[in-house]
């Protein structure tokens, strides 16, 4: 089990910038790589749209955005505590997306204790021992579940 938060390891000199707005992203790309993306075309890489689509899921849903960065190791596009858990998320645009050396490397570090990672990517649902992989879509669907409300107050008058 992880025994610090993501928050308390995170660090403000490693950060990524994300556009709010899909469409702003896309109007920065080249005339060329805009007809691409209109025209359907398989041979452009959308891995920064698909980026900046689940950051916008992931926040709308609110979990602050953390990813992992180790020259050793590799970078993980987003870090998240889920289910009072860490974890990983890649996202994949071409069609290796169960290629992920970076994600490999993570999960093998027993004392990260991460049991599961997930993949969004252009594919159906399946699992591959900790990794699960899942259609890009789905990200909506990744919700925390609230806690209820216990009430710890102490009655003076019966103690």
């Amino acid at each position: 089990m992880i025994a610090v938060t993501l928050l308390l390891n995170k660090k403000s000199t490693l950060f990524k910038l994300f556009l709010s707005d899909v469409g702003l992203l896309t109007s920065l790309y080249g005339k060329s790589c805009k007809l691409k993306i209109v025209s359907k075309e398989k041979d452009i890489n959308k891995g920064s749209v698909y980026e900046n689509v689940v950051a916008q899921e992931l926040y709308a849903h609110h979990y602050p955005l953390y990813y992992y960065n180790n020259k050793q190791k590799g970078e993980l596009d987003f870090i998240i505590e889920h289910a009072g858990e860490i974890l990983p998320i890649e996202v994949k645009s071409g069609k290796d997306y169960e290629k992920h050396s970076a994600l490999d490397n993570i999960l093998r570090i027993p004392e990260y204790g991460i049991k599961n990672a997930y993949v969004f990517a252009n594919d159906n649902v399946k699992t591959r021992g900790q990794v699960s992989y899942f259609p890009i879509y789905m990200v909506m669907f990744l919700e925390e579940k609230s806690i209820d409300f216990v009430d710890i107050s102490l009655d003076k008058y019966k103690l």
